[in-house]
């Protein structure tokens, strides 16, 4: 099959599924192995950045999605309701970056790190679709283990969490020596 139809075929595939597919099922409705519809989307991604197109593809671990160029959304606003604008607090992004650097990471995990209760931070982040339930903890009570969603890659503008920066080793013995003077204080008081 030429490859104008092959990218033909990606592209309706994407168009019409309006989430991220996985490159296996994308192979496997070309006919083709991953590492060459990998290729093919490559190439499909390289012509949406250089013409003058309102669409992208991007890459989520290991699935691809369809969006618009950010660069159109003032043309859509224009026509669509305003989008629903969430704001992620001071709170809210520190609990979030908690669970996903920690996660799967369970409620109390958080609280203890934080230092206090987190119910209502977390409940934002799932329904804001940040963090969602990724599993139970084989413990008692089976307490819920929370972790990161495609939505938060998307709006991070990242393909994995292994992308998240890395905390500076002097920050991070900083961070160990505050702890220590307030688990001090907290002692003599």
């Amino acid at each position: 099959m030429e490859i104008n139809r092959l990218e033909g075929i990606i592209e309706a595939i994407l168009f019409t599924m309006g989430e991220s597919v996985e490159i296996q099922k994308i192979a496997s409705a070309i006919g083709h192995d991953v590492p060459t519809t990998k290729k093919i989307i490559h190439r499909m991604q390289d012509r949406y950045g250089e013409e003058n197109r309102g669409i992208r593809i991007i890459e989520l671990e290991d699935s691809v999605q369809m969006c618009t160029k950010t660069e159109m959304y003032e043309y859509l606003i224009r026509i669509a309701k305003q989008p629903k604008n969430y704001v992620l607090t001071d709170v809210l992004l520190e609990t979030l970056s908690i669970i996903a650097y920690k996660q799967p990471v369970t409620r109390l995990e958080i609280e203890k790190i934080r230092g206090v209760k987190s119910d209502h931070a977390v409940n934002k982040l799932v329904e804001y679709n940040l963090v969602c339930e990724v599993g139970r903890m084989d413990a008692p009570g089976k307490p819920i283990l929370f972790g990161t969603t495609e939505e938060f890659l998307r709006r991070f503008s990242i393909q994995s969490v292994d992308e998240l920066p890395g905390i500076n080793p002097e920050q991070l013995e900083s961070f160990k020596e505050e702890a220590e003077e307030e688990i001090q204080l907290s002692l003599n008081v």
